[in-house]
């Protein structure tokens, strides 16, 4: 059987097979290649078309049906990233002897800052948390920690609970490609935290009286998982952002960790400190921050320098 007698759906579970199985991608990266593969593919389909023969002609023409279809430079970039490396699995396999989509450069993505707080803000989303009588305890900790750390949430909600025995000074984190690092914890993290243990805790005991199995995670759910969803949590603070009186669209779990790092440097932190709390693989991911900084550095001269005040009476 030829390349182009197999399934479509073939090559697709074949290349994400071998991503998680020797690239150790996360899940949310395999569900993402796959979801532009399968939009790929099932547009070769419809015009009678196959991954063993596409051309480049073809493939400039997704993009341009995509970019027509409405959708961001950002997730073209992304779904030619997809393709391209699709390919390349092909050709290693043999299945090809080309990548048609090697030579296609991808849509200008320029930096887009990144929506941020301000400390007054999250102080309110802060109190929001504290004062929710429903699981109080639980969403006091998730925020604290969240902010403290910088963490993103698939990190925050999966965090195992002996990850935090013994009143931590630091909590060791598993991230992206399953890389660790260790980030330091705030008194008031500490003490949310300390809280959470001894309620969570508490129940875990009585469920295992009941000889139901003990939680691995800090933050159990009885869903598949097992733990606290990333989809429950982005609900959460949103909840919180209205009853803090902040648009809830403004506010995000990843909110937050923009808040964290743009803080920090606001603080005087270094930006090679702030690339290792926030586990970014390149220091120039970090980088935008200080764009962030910038303009805040720019207003504020605007706004209190004795020549930017002499210069607005003179207009």
């Amino acid at each position: 059987m030829t390349a182009a007698d197999q399934p479509q759906s073939h090559w697709l579970q074949a290349f994400l097979e071998a991503q998680a199985a020797e690239l150790d991608a996360a899940d949310n990266t395999l569900a993402a290649y796959g979801r532009d593969l399968v939009d790929f593919s099932d547009w070769l389909a419809a015009r009678d078309r196959h991954l063993a023969t596409a051309q480049r002609a073809d493939v400039e023409d997704y993009l341009i049906a995509c970019e027509a279809g409405g959708l961001a430079p950002a997730t073209r970039a992304r779904r030619l990233s997809a393709i391209k490396q699709l390919y390349r699995f092909a050709f290693d396999e043999g299945w090809r002897d080309d990548n048609p989509a090697i030579r296609i450069a991808g849509p200008g993505r320029g930096k887009r800052l990144p929506k941020t707080l301000s400390i007054e803000e999250v102080d309110a989303l802060l109190d929001a948390a504290r004062t929710n009588a429903k699981d109080r305890t639980r969403n006091t900790c998730l925020m604290e920690l969240l902010y403290a750390t910088g963490m993103r949430v698939s990190e925050l909600v999966a965090l195992p609970v002996s990850a935090a025995r013994g009143d931590p000074r630091m909590l060791l984190v598993r991230g992206k490609g399953d890389k660790e690092r260790m980030v330091p914890l705030s008194p008031p993290a500490r003490a949310a935290l300390a809280d959470w243990l001894a309620e969570r805790d508490a129940a875990e005991d009585k469920a295992a009286a009941q000889r139901k199995p003990r939680s691995p995670f800090l933050f159990p759910s009885r869903g598949k998982s097992g733990h606290l969803t990333r989809q429950s949590f982005h609900g959460l603070i949103k909840t919180w952002a209205a009853q803090a009186g902040i648009p809830p669209e403004k506010v995000s779990p990843h909110t937050l960790r923009h808040a964290f790092a743009t803080h920090l440097l606001a603080g005087g932190a270094d930006l090679r400190a702030i690339q290792t709390l926030l586990g970014h693989a390149d220091v120039g991911t970090t980088e935008i921050y200080t764009h962030v900084l910038e303009d805040r550095l720019r207003d504020l001269v605007l706004e209190h320098h004795p020549l930017s005040q002499e210069t607005a009476k003179d207009a």
